[in-house]
């Protein structure tokens, strides 16, 4: 009898945080260590079960939940997806060191919620069944809410918390219209199967619309973005990094939006090019805007998803494995810089580049990781995002040369914006107490520093193997626009 291993890797942030519950408070943050570290080892075995030359959809787990309105519980992975299940261990752990010290009381609860959502992130990568997606999309709102509203780091957090959470419910109502239209046309739920029985022209461009509404708050594109700076500097830094460094709305137009639109996607290309483009120079503008290096950061980001919409608006092989590529560097890059700027700001107080200047003088190790994180995100030669960008551009510059050239000109923007931030908070005379006082890495920092640079060197320097994991699934995905 198969194993269902995707099954144990979703449920088993969800059975940690359970047993949090029935061992002593102080054990809490060891279980979740234990827990997240066991979530990483069988990820990465699944990736090493995945093989990218046989079929598209791989690992499946199938159990009847709803069999007469055709809802089953079903998981599978494809070159799409399987890479973030790693990524998404990594991340979750490097979480958890950022707030080994900066929880306080109520640790089980705290604890048990990061796990909740961890198997709400899994499921939304594992899940291809339209409606177990939208649950575990749904769900993921509960955790994000409480760690928000209860560990936020300004006075306004829990007002922070609710408005994200009514924007991200307002999201899902559109979400579920569209998936439940293409369940009724089908018969299913399936998404193997609605990807052979793509519906009407008519349905598809209402379809395509209504998911490019509720994903495009999560993503998030502009205009409806307003929610992610405000988060960003409100948010604990593990929750940031999280949320920034795993871009699962962009991951539902890869997953959902585009290939069961298909005919409505090649007709409304232009929209999702001008979405795009709008939202990098957008970006990259906002970068220049801010003094805080967390809210930099998160316009950066924001910069960075604009690139992969564009990319995906090409509707190529190169497009979507470009697109996948820098999600996945998200992860190392963004995600990381994230938990090195809450390392900085436990010891600071502040990741404003007014109450710092000078903090390489007393903290050369965090100065170094932040600067080499915050290369990565920009698209230096050498990291992990430059392989995804340089598809990207050459997939853009084939189809529109006009958005390509404006894409160059906003990442430009992105890059000298980010390295004035850096230069301001960490370079020049140590002016303030905090800087002055503060200590550099502790040791168990040091290894989540270690990790970073080893895969943003490693992923920049020989990006075969990531690249031939995503190569066939997006072949596949691209097909569908060829006929």
């Amino acid at each position: 009898m198969k194993l269902p291993l995707l099954s144990l890797l979703v449920l088993l942030p969800l059975l940690g945080g359970a047993l949090l519950w029935l061992l002593p408070a102080r054990r809490a943050r060891m279980v979740a260590a234990v827990t997240m570290f066991g979530v990483l080892l069988l990820a990465t075995w699944l990736l090493v079960l995945y093989d990218p030359a046989g079929p598209r959809f791989q690992l499946l787990d199938r159990l009847p939940w709803l069999p007469d309105i055709g809802v089953h519980w079903l998981l599978a992975v494809d070159g799409l997806s399987v890479l973030f299940l790693p990524a998404t261990g990594l991340l979750f752990l490097g979480a958890l060191v950022a707030s080994w010290n900066a929880v306080g009381e109520a640790q089980r609860l705290f604890y048990s919620l990061l796990l909740l959502l961890q198997t709400a992130t899994l499921g939304i990568f594992c899940a291809i069944d339209l409606v177990l997606f939208f649950v575990f999309w749904e769900i993921s709102l509960v955790p994000v809410y409480f760690l928000l509203a209860r560990w936020g780091v300004v006075a306004d957090a829990p007002k922070v918390a609710a408005r994200y959470v009514l924007i991200m419910l307002a999201g899902g109502f559109p979400l579920l219209l569209a998936f439940v239209m293409l369940g009724g046309v089908a018969g299913s739920f399936d998404l193997t199967i609605l990807l052979d029985r793509p519906a009407d022209d008519g349905v598809q461009r209402i379809v395509l619309v209504l998911m490019l509404i509720g994903f495009a708050l999560k993503v998030p594109l502009v205009p409806l973005h307003t929610w992610l700076p405000q988060f960003a500097l409100a948010a604990p830094g593990s929750l940031t990094a999280v949320l920034i460094g795993l871009k699962v709305g962009v991951y539902g137009l890869v997953r959902f939006a585009i290939p069961l639109a298909p005919d409505a996607a090649q007709d409304w290309h232009w929209l999702l090019a001008g979405l795009g483009t709008l939202t990098l120079i957008y970006g990259a503008v906002g970068v220049l805007a801010h003094s805080n290096l967390r809210v930099g950061l998160a316009y950066a980001s924001i910069c960075h998803v604009g690139l992969a919409v564009l990319g995906l608006s090409t509707l190529s092989e190169q497009g979507v494995q470009g697109a996948v590529s820098l999600l996945l560097s998200f992860t190392v890059a963004t995600g990381g810089a994230m938990l090195l700027l809450e390392f900085l700001r436990q010891r600071t107080g502040s990741t404003d580049i007014h109450a710092l200047g000078g903090a390489a003088r007393t903290m050369p190790m965090l100065a170094s990781g932040v600067l080499i994180c915050g290369l990565a995100g920009v698209g230096m030669p050498g990291t992990s995002s430059f392989p995804a960008e340089f598809l990207l551009i050459l997939s853009i510059l084939e189809r529109y040369t006009g958005a390509g050239m404006a894409a160059l000109f906003g990442l430009a923007i992105a890059a000298g914006a980010f390295l004035a931030l850096y230069r301001k908070a960490f370079f020049g005379p140590v002016t303030r107490s905090a800087v002055a006082q503060a200590e550099d890495l502790r040791p168990r920092e040091w290894v989540v520093l270690v990790v970073l640079i080893a895969l943003i060197a490693g992923i920049g320097i020989y990006p075969a193997p990531w690249l031939d994991i995503v190569r066939p699934a997006a072949e596949a995905w691209a097909a569908a626009f060829l006929s």
